[in-house]
């Protein structure tokens, strides 16, 4: 009831026992002489009104209800609301932690070189873009090491030059032998042909020396002739296989040289991988941003090591590398809220929540539910929501807030607050206006409350039914009341 409303309280004041009392004793005393006018006074006022009932009861109703009203005041003025129904959204209330629903550490990518610069503008809470530079390593090192594998790429690729010059005079040789090898058999060829003819000859004179016609001395001649045939045959297959076993010893000196050139050439390829391997390194000197987003931690600091983590930050090492930055990516956060198991039932995927904060009243964003993590906590019995954050500067990672997640709603009759009274058993009482302007104490069961500024009732009430709201505390059962207009 509004402080106007409060102001327009009428009450009319009733006539008390001691009154009627006092009156009663009066009547009893002795009449005085002086009373006798008075008396005839009252009886000619008892006549009046007798007259004036009698045309009272030829007056218009309507005329007789202002009398009546006139006789009974109401004692107040109040307000009147109707009974309706009312979509109601029911929520579970709990509370969590702001958090980066992904949180990407930022890694070194060569270790044990130095921090050389920091950009002015990479800092805590800045919005950074994939690809950004956030850090210069001192490359320096590197550039030593690159320029030493570099000379040594030269050096192998020099020696594989010289193997394959080797190679090439060991195919010469190859050629040579087979070019004596073809002679070797050219020779073997004509010694054969000739010993065919010396073999010839000497049974022609076999046949001449058997009739005489001969001497024997010219058969011995012919017998010696292909002896000798005979011999050079035979050294010239030996020549022959002599020149075959050095094309054999020339073809695997081929072999040889050509697997030198190969490890030679798989040394240079080393080299150059090594000198690939270095000039990778020294682009990851530049170290960037791996996606776009806000950076939540800055622990780097110019002149740090990588991969040798100051004792501050011993706790900053992932897998052995020391991370330099985190970064939440594309600014989206998170509440992980927590719900008891019991009501983990009521908590779907998708439903909207409500995000305030008890510190800032300025926080108040719709989220949704995205994730409920399957694991319970066996000590306080509870699951951990995960709540999707719209993107805003008022919430902070490791912050606290409260959410109310919407677990249904539906149709059902609602009273303002103001009009729903509670009594010192524990009941809770309304009133409901009837014809006349009386008001009825009317006893109802309540639901949760709902968002707004009135309740939910679950028995007691009918849709339509008329109720007081303002001034309904200062009531009784069966006052009459003055409605405000």
């Amino acid at each position: 009831m509004s402080d106007e409303s409060v102001s327009e309280i009428e009450v009319e004041e009733p006539i008390t026992s001691e009154d009627a009392s006092f009156l009663s004793k009066s009547e009893q005393k002795p009449t005085r002489a002086w009373l006798k006018p008075l008396f005839l006074g009252a009886g000619l006022g008892i006549a009046i009104a007798f007259g004036g009932m009698s045309v009272l009861s030829h007056l218009p109703s309507r005329q007789q209800s202002a009398v009546a009203d006139k006789k009974i005041n109401p004692s107040m003025t109040v307000t009147i609301a109707t009974v309706e129904a009312a979509r109601v959204v029911r929520t579970l209330k709990t509370t969590g932690t702001v958090a980066a629903r992904d949180l990407i550490p930022v890694l070194p990518q060569t270790n044990g070189l130095q921090i050389k610069s920091i950009p002015e503008d990479v800092k805590e809470g800045v919005f950074v873009k994939k690809g950004q530079v956030l850090a210069v390593l001192d490359d320096s090192i590197l550039q030593s090491q690159i320029s030493q594998a570099k000379a040594d790429v030269e050096s192998k690729q020099a020696d594989v030059e010289s193997k394959q010059a080797d190679l090439a005079s060991k195919q010469a040789d190859l050629a040579s032998n087979k070019a004596i090898v073809q002679q070797k058999q050219a020779d073997l060829a004509q010694a054969k042909a000739k010993l065919e003819e010396a073999a010839k000859n000497y049974q022609r004179y076999q046949q001449l020396a058997d009739s005489g016609t001969i001497s024997k001395q010219e058969l011995d001649t012919r017998s010696y002739a292909v002896k000798t045939a005979i011999q050079v045959v035979n050294l010239s297959q030996e020549n022959l296989r002599s020149a075959q076993a050095n094309i054999g010893s020339a073809q695997a000196n081929i072999s040889n040289a050509q697997a030198i050139i190969n490890k030679a050439k798989a040394d240079v390829r080393s080299s150059a991988a090594k000198v690939q391997q270095l000039q990778t390194q020294l682009e990851q000197t530049v170290v960037r941003a791996p996606v776009s987003g806000v950076i939540a931690e800055k622990l780097a600091r110019v002149g740090d090591v990588t991969g040798v983590p100051p004792q501050t930050q011993v706790g900053t090492v992932i897998g052995g590398t020391q991370k330099l930055f985190s970064i939440i990516r594309d600014e989206k956060l998170e509440l992980q809220a927590k719900v008891p198991e019991i009501q983990l039932n009521q908590v779907k995927i998708g439903a909207s929540v409500q995000i305030t904060s008890d510190v800032d009243q300025r926080v108040r964003s719709q989220g949704r539910v995205r994730e409920i993590q399957p694991q319970v906590n066996d000590q306080r019995r509870e699951a951990t929501v995960k709540i999707d954050l719209p993107p805003t500067t008022l919430l902070k990672p490791g912050m606290f807030a409260n959410a109310a997640i919407t677990t249904n709603s539906g149709m059902t009759m609602v009273v303002p607050q103001k009009a729903v009274q509670s009594q010192a058993d524990g009941s809770v009482i309304v009133f409901t206006l009837l014809s006349g302007d009386i008001v009825r104490s009317q006893k109802v069961d309540l639901e949760n409350p709902t968002n707004g500024d009135k309740v939910e009732i679950k028995s007691g009430l009918q849709l339509g039914d008329r109720i007081v709201v303002d001034g309904a505390g200062y009531l009784k059962d069966g006052d009459k009341v003055r409605v405000a207009k």
